[in-house]
């Protein structure tokens, strides 16, 4: 997922660099959401492996 986000960024910073600001505006809110769900996810997979007793996942 963070791949994702990663590559709506580079299009939101492509489109924004030729000038087709409503594709970068859409792009990075794209990038923004699914970045913060990648986050979310991470947290709750690295609380979960500390409460089975095992090491975070970093």
């Amino acid at each position: 997922m963070l791949r994702w986000a990663l590559i709506f960024l580079v299009v939101a910073i492509a489109a924004g660099f030729f000038g087709f600001g409503g594709v970068a505006a859409v792009s990075a809110e794209i990038a923004q959401i699914l970045f913060f769900v990648f986050l979310v996810l991470f947290i709750i997979a690295a609380v979960m492996a500390v409460l089975k007793g095992r090491t975070p996942p970093v």
